[in-house]
């Protein structure tokens, strides 16, 4: 048993390291497309603020809500193990392919399709799940509206000054906002795996569910995100920052500023939503305010597609997982 929970958190570290990695596109791509930081400089830098915003966010309400998505009498380290699984192969598939898609929804995917495949529909809280399910498409509408917002305060502030000195206070500006964002993304997408490490403590009889959370398990899981995005996931970069629209500095600092706020909020609320969806919605609205033609709208169909699949594939593969682990050392 001892030597299946050794598996199961070593699968945690694995997902979040590749989340890292899968999603440094999301803490990098604006501030290395407005060419404030050189790509090494902005994995740096996000990989830090990731790292320490276990320190700066403390509370764990996003990985209460993850781990209570299946229901306890149900959950087993084989369903954790083939949720996990799902998932990790369902992020490889869309950061191999370039696709900006949601690591936490394929994490949440791959979870609920083990359990279910386990104990069927009724193994699912439908209370946790459905607020995860509201906020598809509530967090990019999110963060598409305040960076709309937030950009034509700006623009109107800024209306009266040189091009050169709003370019030249901005890159300065986009410093903090890619910080900020960078702490909101690691307290929310590191949390999710958190939750399965407390399940699975919980399951194992190592820890009670009244107990708080160890410390080393938010360390080891911050960690291994922060090693991620430090690794940086190229393919993905370039459709996020320069594909969906193009992004001067001030745009950048607007996006990335109403990104980090829709994360502050949903975390503070223990809502597990996708850092993908938030900013790609916040780069959108930044690009609204030069008219609709300035979004392709093209791409982002094509994320839109990717977003719908990636919780029904990821569950398809986690229930896949489940099965053929459940056959060979039992459920």
């Amino acid at each position: 048993m001892i030597d299946f929970l050794v598996v199961i958190i070593a699968l945690c570290l694995i997902f979040d390291f590749i989340n890292g990695f899968h999603d440094s596109a999301n803490s990098i791509a604006t501030i290395v497309s407005t060419r404030v930081l050189t790509p090494f400089q902005a994995v740096l830098w996000a990989a830090f603020f990731n790292f320490i915003a276990f320190k700066i966010l403390p509370a764990h309400k996003v990985a209460a809500t993850v781990g209570g998505i299946g229901k306890p009498e149900i959950v087993t380290l084989t369903v954790l193990a083939g949720g996990l699984a799902g998932a990790i192969i369902w992020n490889l598939i869309t950061w191999w392919k370039g696709i900006p898609t949601s690591s936490s929804h394929a994490l949440m995917g791959g979870f609920a399709g083990a359990a279910i495949a386990k104990g069927g529909i009724a193994a699912i809280n439908m209370d946790k799940i459905s607020t995860t399910l509201l906020f598809i498409p509530l967090a990019p509408i999110l963060g598409m509206v305040m960076a709309f917002a937030i950009s034509i305060l700006v623009i109107n502030i800024c209306k009266n000054m040189a091009y050169s000195k709003v370019d030249k206070y901005f890159r300065g500006l986009q410093l903090i906002s890619s910080a900020l964002y960078s702490i909101g993304h690691g307290s929310n997408d590191a949390q999710k795996s958190m939750g399965l490490v407390w399940i699975a403590l919980i399951v194992t009889h190592h820890a009670g569910p009244n107990n708080e959370l160890p410390t080393w398990v938010a360390v080891s899981c911050f960690s291994a995100m922060g090693l991620g995005t430090l690794l940086g996931g190229w393919r993905i970069v370039k459709t996020m920052g320069q594909k969906i629209t193009k992004l001067r500095p001030f745009e950048g600092f607007c996006a990335e500023s109403a990104g980090a706020a829709t994360l502050f909020g949903t975390a503070a609320l223990g809502i597990p939503v996708s850092t993908t969806h938030t900013i790609t919605g916040s780069i959108m609205g930044a690009g609204l305010t030069k008219g609709l033609n300035a979004v392709k709208w093209g791409v982002a169909g094509s994320i839109v597609i990717a977003w719908i699949l990636t919780i029904p594939a990821s569950a398809i593969m986690g229930a896949a997982f489940y099965f053929i682990l459940s056959y060979f050392i039992g459920g």
